[in-house]
């Protein structure tokens, strides 16, 4: 085994999930707030708005990131997704309403992250890092450097960006 045999974790997941939390309990809140000044709260209209809220949070819940040596996984509520990242086919960069990493694997497993992720979180960039070299060694990464790159010169740049803010040079 090499010397990272530790999971590191998205260190942003428990914030994103008490946002999540606040999120739909203040519109709970006005919800029930609004109707009972008008005069119109009764049980199947405060079931109705638990119900909407119950599904903003769904929306907003954030999938879990950890990885660990050869491997990445995303954990939904309901579902978890791993790719061996030691044996990666592609990473791809998806624009879509939100920037989006899409890993694949040969074995063909998928997990998407936000490029947030490796920047909030050093420990799973330099992880990713190193088993995506062992997946190039291993000739299976045919597409994605182009990608890896775009990511390493953008946690690069805020990476300077933090030294000089801290550092008082801006």
């Amino acid at each position: 085994m090499g010397q990272h045999t530790e999971t590191a974790h998205d260190r942003r997941w428990s914030r994103d999930l008490i946002d999540s939390v606040r999120c739909a309990g203040v519109l709970l809140c006005l919800l029930l707030l609004v109707d009972r000044t008008a005069g119109t709260l009764s049980p199947w209209r405060s079931v109705l708005w638990c119900t909407l809220a119950g599904l903003l949070f769904l929306v907003l819940y954030p999938p879990r990131v950890s990885v660990g040596e050869g491997w990445l996984a995303s954990r939904h509520l309901l579902r978890t997704r791993q790719v061996r990242t030691d044996l990666l086919l592609s990473v791809r960069c998806r624009d879509d309403v939100s920037p989006r990493l899409v890993f694949r694997d040969v074995f063909g497993n998928r997990v998407e992250i936000g490029p947030q992720v490796l920047l909030d979180n050093p420990d799973i960039w330099h992880r990713l890092t190193e088993d995506t070299h062992t997946s190039l060694a291993h000739g299976t990464l045919t597409c994605g450097t182009t990608a890896l790159r775009q990511v390493s010169q953008r946690i690069d740049q805020e990476t300077a960006a933090t030294v000089f803010r801290i550092s008082d040079l801006t």
